[in-house]
């Protein structure tokens, strides 16, 4: 009976077509569409490039050539490499020690600093990079003056405008990333095989070495590919680091090949063509590895609690380890943009300086000609990318989970193929394809809609799929031996059901969304600037103090959606966001 009563509920009935098909059907040609047409303009474009505004495009490798016949173009690749790994290793140092301290030692305060881990997470990229511009430029940055006046010196200690800077900077915002990964996986081992390593005379480096880390090698394997995924695809701190000296890697370069008089769309399409194949290596080895990671496992009791590591004296160490951190990655980066925000004209702190402490900069920037439309715009692409998302990814995951129909897989790895795309990347496909698609929405609003869509339509998925995997089929058994068509079943019981992952992935959504750049940065048309690119515009014009202003305002707005996330959390017991 159960058999039956699926297959009539995942067919159309005799009599007649059933509406659910359009719903479903829609749902399956969106995910396609945006997964695939875009990508497939980009590889289009990097080999048809027209020969001038009068002729067709032509078949040519000029492009493939141009980008990579140069030895210049090698130099790029390096950049980019030794960015990617540099970044992620730091970001996995710091973070893994961090976790390994706040899970495995008797580290005093250590719930606060945990709390305070997803402070900085909220911190748009071009704010944090700004921030450290501020306290780490040769010229003016605070930890430079601050060192000379110690030591009587005129020389540089920090040139944030180099690779290195470049590395600490990004590796430094991103390490929270890596905290919250590792203390996941430290929190699931099993800390047995630790205590008895103790028990056996073992110092506590020893244990970490030859027992924690190799336990933890999928997660840890894991950890360091999303980061050198995520440092990658990173535009905000090359872009204002790394061009103002010459360093390019390969989002800077296609930002650049973009905006230089003509325009090369084709060099452009080539560039992100490597940088694509890059990341798509990186995401295919984090799956194969999640999908194999079995072999590591251990196995305790549900509510086992394990002994955290006796520190001794060292406990003030690791006290004053987590204290240096969040020094470096919340109060610095938030305080400087804070004093930034309260002068007329950027200075150094100082008593004359103290004197002269306004509130124009908010002034100014409250009255910015364009600050109205971009909230507005940016409100309007983050509530109206989250809804649909979470509704689309929502029928994506029932087809998933749910049926039995052939090709679900398949339509599963479509709808998660924009994970793979940078978001320059994205940006550069979406605006190629709407450049010859004559539906007359390039240079508007919904352009940058569904780009934000495209974007973050995997992670969507992600947070659906995590509830629809805990609804029993039984429930819509019932509703359907009740009479209920499969519309109302999955209005009346399969949402309801799915509202913590609904409401969770919207959140987040929302908040990624507004501090979404790269892939907007090539999208933008007068009208149509959201937050982060009067951001963008303000740090070009030199406006440091109303930018500074700007972003406080948007750090305590986007902190405030944080704290609405939590709440929702803790109100509808969401465990696994």
């Amino acid at each position: 009976m159960t058999a039956a009563l699926l297959r009539r509920t995942e067919a159309p009935g005799q009599a007649g077509f059933d509406p659910k098909w359009l719903i479903i059907g829609g749902c399956v040609v969106l995910a396609v569409y945006l997964g695939v047409v875009p990508l497939g303009f980009l590889l289009w474009q990097s080999f048809f490039t027209p020969q001038t505004a009068a002729k067709a495009a032509v078949l040519t490798l000029g492009n493939y050539r141009e980008a990579y016949g140069s030895p210049d173009t090698w130099i790029l690749f390096w950049n980019s490499l030794r960015f990617a790994i540099g970044a992620a290793l730091v970001a996995f140092c710091i973070g893994t020690l961090l976790a390994w301290m706040n899970e495995r030692t008797n580290t005093p305060f250590k719930g606060l600093f945990f709390a305070l881990s997803v402070i900085p997470l909220i911190i748009p990229g071009i704010l944090f990079t700004v921030a450290w511009i501020l306290l780490g430029s040769p010229k003016i940055g605070l930890v430079n003056l601050a060192l000379q006046r110690l030591f009587d010196t005129d020389a540089v200690f920090v040139n944030i405008y180099s690779l290195a800077g470049m590395v600490w900077v990004d590796g430094l915002h991103y390490s929270p990333v890596a905290f919250l990964l590792m203390t996941a996986a430290f929190r699931a081992m099993d800390p047995a095989l630790e205590e008895s390593a103790v028990m056996s005379g073992a110092g506590v480096l020893q244990v970490a070495s030859r027992i924690t880390l190799p336990l933890a090698w999928p997660a840890v394997f894991a950890t360091l590919l999303i980061l050198f995924v995520r440092a990658i695809e990173s535009f905000e701190v090359p872009a204002l680091l790394g061009l103002p000296v010459g360093i390019q890697v390969f989002t800077s370069a296609i930002y650049q090949a973009v905006h230089r008089y003509p325009s090369q769309i084709g060099l452009a399409s080539a560039y992100a063509v490597t940088l694509l194949a890059l990341t798509t290596i990186g995401v295919y080895f984090q799956s194969r590895l999640s999908s194999s990671g079995s072999k590591y496992a251990t196995m305790t009791g549900k509510g086992f609690r394990p002994r955290p590591i006796d520190l001794g004296g060292w406990r003030y160490v690791t006290t004053a380890i987590f204290l240096a951190y969040a020094l470096l990655i919340v109060v610095l980066p938030f305080a400087v943009l804070v004093w930034s925000s309260l002068q007329k004209f950027y200075s150094v702190p100082s008593m004359e300086a103290l004197q002269r402490l306004t509130l124009d900069p908010y002034r100014t920037i409250l009255s910015y000609p364009n600050l109205g439309r971009s909230v507005w715009n940016s409100l309007f692409l983050a509530v109206a990318s989250a809804t649909l998302i979470m509704l689309v990814t929502s029928v994506i995951c029932w087809i998933v989970v749910k049926t039995k129909l052939p090709g679900r897989w398949l339509l599963d790895n479509i709808a998660s193929l924009p994970m793979v795309f940078p978001g320059i990347v994205l940006g550069l496909a979406i605006m190629i394809l709407y450049l010859y698609l004559p539906v007359g929405i390039y240079g508007t609003l919904w352009i940058m809609l569904i780009a934000y869509i495209t974007r973050f339509m995997p992670y969507g998925l992600r947070y659906n799929t995590t509830s629809m995997l805990q609804i029993h089929k039984e429930l819509e058994e019932s509703a359907a031996m009740s009479g209920a068509s499969w519309a109302t079943t999955f209005r009346r019981v399969i949402l309801p059901l799915l509202k913590p992952g609904l409401i969770a992935g919207w959140i987040y959504i929302m908040i990624v969304s507004i501090r979404e750049l790269s892939s907007s940065i090539l999208l933008y048309s007068p009208g149509t600037e959201v937050l982060s690119i009067v951001i963008w515009e303000l740090w070009e014009n030199g406006q440091y103090v109303e930018l500074s202003a700007l972003g406080v305002m948007l750090i305590l707005g986007l902190f405030v959606l944080v704290l609405l996330a939590q709440w929702v959390g803790r109100k509808f017991g969401i465990r696994d966001a």
